[in-house]
């Protein structure tokens, strides 16, 4: 049986021995050629050559790029030499000095950093003056401990007037006399009010839309952003004309142009539907007495805008 096992055809003989053949030449092979080919023993202090060589190459790149960056940035800075970061430090040099006149120059003398001397200058450009010393202690930037140091220094000259300035002041001369009707004005009419700015004149137009007309002067108020001391300023050119107050229709308005009003909530508008629905035609506000949802001063604040007709 075991002569089955290991039965080969001719075939498979004559290749086993190709086989064992091409083992015993490649076993002599290997062996005999390190005779012809002899193998140097390298440490690989070449390749160590190598490596350190190109990482100096990659040093002296960077190196080039930042030259060449820090030379485009001088030139960047050549025409503004006092904003340059490659400046020579300037000696800080106490004496006295105008803000409203003084250049960039006197202030970086004075110790005061150039981007601070830029805020002064630009503030000056857009038409800012300095009133007092107080005043220089607002720019942005300047620290009180720097700002200490200064304020004896600090000789501000009496401002010459311009022809601009004489014709800005002889207008507020006759702003005195202007009596502005709230009801009626437009934003121009409104801005020739001491007090009244572009910003107070939009929210004024737009508040008196939304609440149909001013009763009272002291409605300003409740705009948006005024303050005591400004209508305390405005109130005595102002005057309102109730006639032309917009009231609401109470017994044909919905709950949406109810609820639009500035002093009317959704549940108030609601419960004033309600009661329309339930009650049929409302006659006066005494109608509305009957709702939780008012109170007394909530009743006479609206008052003015119903219409029970």
């Amino acid at each position: 049986m075991w002569k089955d096992f290991f039965y080969f055809s001719k075939s498979q003989r004559i290749g086993i021995i190709v086989l064992i053949v091409l083992i015993v030449l490649t076993l002599v092979a290997n062996y005999s050629l390190k005779y012809f080919f002899p193998v140097t023993e390298k440490d690989g202090s070449a390749f160590l050559s190598e490596v350190e060589t190109f990482k100096k190459s990659l040093v002296s790149r960077d190196s080039i790029e930042n030259a060449e960056r820090q030379r485009q940035y001088k030139q960047r800075f050549k025409k503004y030499p006092l904003f340059s970061p490659y400046q020579t430090r300037i000696a800080v040099s106490l004496s006295f000095f105008d803000p409203n006149t003084a250049d960039s120059a006197t202030f970086v003398r004075l110790g005061i950093k150039p981007f601070i001397a830029s805020n002064i200058l630009k503030y000056r450009h857009s038409g800012g003056w300095f009133k007092t010393p107080a005043d220089f202690s607002k720019i942005y930037g300047l620290k009180p401990e720097k700002f200490t140091e200064l304020e004896p220094y600090i000789s501000i000259q009496e401002k010459k007037l311009t022809k601009t300035d004489s014709l800005y002041l002889k207008r507020k001369e006759t702003r005195k006399d202007l009596l502005v009707e709230l009801n009626s004005a437009d934003t121009a009419l409104l801005m020739q009010v001491k007090g009244i700015g572009r910003g107070y004149a939009n929210g004024i137009v737009h508040y008196r839309q939304r609440i149909g007309g001013f009763i009272t002067v002291d409605q300003l108020s409740e705009i948006y952003g005024m303050r005591p001391e400004n209508l305390q300023l405005i109130r005595p050119f102002c005057k309102v004309n109730s006639d032309l107050v917009r009231k609401i229709k109470v017994n044909a308005a919905s709950v949406e142009r109810l609820k639009g009003h500035p002093y009317l909530n959704f549940y108030q508008s609601k419960a004033i539907y309600e009661l329309r629905r339930k009650k049929g035609k409302l006659k006066n506000i005494i109608d509305l007495k009957v709702l939780p949802e008012f109170t007394p001063e909530s009743l006479a604040k609206i008052e003015p805008y119903l219409s029970f007709e």
